[in-house]
């Protein structure tokens, strides 16, 4: 697979990166939010420095990713606990064949 240089700007500062021809549209869209979340940190701080507010952003999404697994594993769980209760209930209502 070959890579093509991709342009993202964060806090109008400007980044080249390789990424595959089908990563593109998820490069930018990531690029993006990673942009805002870092504005939004900006106007919400005294935090000036570049470094420290990537960090803040990095951090901020993370949590928000890590949060977002949980949520997901917990409801996996349920899932998997609900449809064993419905198998066992099918099981029992159903004659032996």
């Amino acid at each position: 697979m070959s890579t093509v240089p991709v342009t993202v700007r964060l806090l109008d500062r400007e980044f080249l990166v390789s990424c595959t021809e089908e990563e593109r549209t998820g490069l930018a869209a990531a690029a993006n939010l990673l942009d805002l979340k870092m504005r939004e940190l900006r106007g919400a701080t005294r935090t000036v420095g570049f470094d420290r507010i990537a960090v803040l952003a990095a951090l901020s999404l993370t949590h928000e990713l890590v949060q977002l697994r949980e949520r997901h594993a917990e409801r996996e769980r349920e899932l998997t606990h609900s449809l064993g209760l419905l198998r066992r209930k099918l099981e029992a209502a159903l004659p032996d064949s």
